[in-house]
């Protein structure tokens, strides 16, 4: 978090000087070009971190356990470079696709690949490689793609993955916690290191932002955000977990989708939207859920506030789940909630546009009498 948030302004210069602006576009809510490579702060935070880690005698047997950690560096370098340049030069979509999948590869030489799937029943489902290799490389770039749908305001993505990134580790935490696992894995360290980033990014990136995070940012953290969810959903041996555990065995395989679900539904909506209407999917449009929160008439911040809200209520919800017993209970309150906001959601601007002072209608001028 320190290496980014103290970064980001050296970054930003290098960013005008090696031309990487984000013009005024009609898609676009910001009013003046903007630097967008700030995701290499981002990177500079997490090369800081894994340092810092690999330097701890405790941690360092994250770092023993396996080649994860070169694959991580080794896939966010590319992933990086990639987004650098794509935010100088605007690559084809083709070429960043590829790049994206060429980074999946990457996670399945390195170990990071979904070889189990937890079930209700406790059993895991081993997959074989003809379908852990292509369901891993489709959990990365479906992450990657998502993070970037959902970049389109000042400070979203940032806060949406970090949130995203804080109920993994908390679920991670609480999963060792109450079965008498160690806390210090790969799952958890990644996912710590997510959480800084996006910290000490968000504060050069909320309205009015200084700086966007650009593809170089959005890519980096959906890369990571699909590692935390591949290391701890599909790579967690379910049979070391007794069957009077608190913890759903079916928890694993819901809180991945439950606290992405923003971004995933976003991207869903944007593909669906794009190909109903004959074009690319990957064609840009101002149609995403934050343009239409805009359109509602909520503020810029608040409608990063009002994602905020609902991703936080999700990932609540999940880590609630691991908390209660009752899952009637923690299901009833989100509902609860959720049913507050959508009315605080529908109400707010409808208030604010009852009390906008009309205007007055001026009576036209009277015609001068002749005498």
């Amino acid at each position: 978090m320190v290496i980014t948030y103290l970064t980001v302004p050296a970054v930003r210069a290098f960013s005008v000087r090696f031309g990487a602006m984000t013009a005024v576009r009609d898609r676009d809510v910001h009013v003046i070009p903007t630097p967008r490579m700030g995701g290499l702060a981002m990177y500079f935070g997490m090369l800081g971190a894994m340092v810092a880690a690999s330097g701890l005698p405790v941690m360092r047997r994250v770092f023993s356990d396996g080649d994860i950690d070169r694959g991580l560096l080794l896939s966010a370098t590319l992933i990086v470079l990639l987004g650098m340049a794509d935010d100088r030069f605007d690559i084809d979509p083709l070429t960043k696709f590829a790049g994206q999948v060429a980074a999946g590869g990457l996670f399945i030489l390195n170990g990071i690949q979904l070889f189990t799937i937890p079930l209700p029943n406790g059993q895991p489902l081993v997959l074989p490689p003809e379908y852990s290799v292509p369901l891993t490389i489709l959990v990365v770039v479906a992450t990657i793609n998502a993070v970037n749908f959902v970049d389109g305001l000042d400070g979203l993505a940032a806060g949406v993955v970090g949130i995203a990134a804080i109920a993994l580790f908390a679920y991670a935490s609480l999963l060792s916690f109450e079965e008498g696992l160690s806390r210090i894995q790969p799952a958890t360290l990644t996912t710590a290191v997510l959480i800084g980033m996006c910290a000490g990014f968000l504060p050069h990136n909320f309205n009015p932002a200084r700086i966007f995070m650009g593809d170089t940012g959005s890519m980096l953290i959906g890369l990571l955000l699909s590692a935390a969810m591949i290391l701890l959903t599909g790579q967690f041996d379910t049979a070391v977990i007794g069957s009077v555990t608190q913890i759903p065995f079916f928890l694993p395989i819901l809180l991945v989708p439950m606290v992405v679900a923003v971004p995933y539904i976003d991207m869903l909506l944007a593909v669906w939207r794009r190909t109903n209407q004959g074009r690319s999917p990957f064609a840009p449009d101002k149609l995403h859920l934050h343009h239409r929160l805009l359109q509602l008439g909520h503020s810029h911040r608040r409608a990063v506030l009002v994602m905020y809200f609902w991703v936080g209520l999700l990932a609540s919800c999940v880590v609630g789940l691991s908390l209660v017993k009752s899952v009637l209970l923690v299901l009833s309150l989100t509902g609860l909630v959720a049913v507050a906001g959508v009315v605080g959601l529908i109400a707010e601007p409808w208030r604010r546009r009852r009390l906008r002072p009309r205007p007055q209608s001026v009576a036209p001028p009277r015609a001068r009498e002749h005498v």
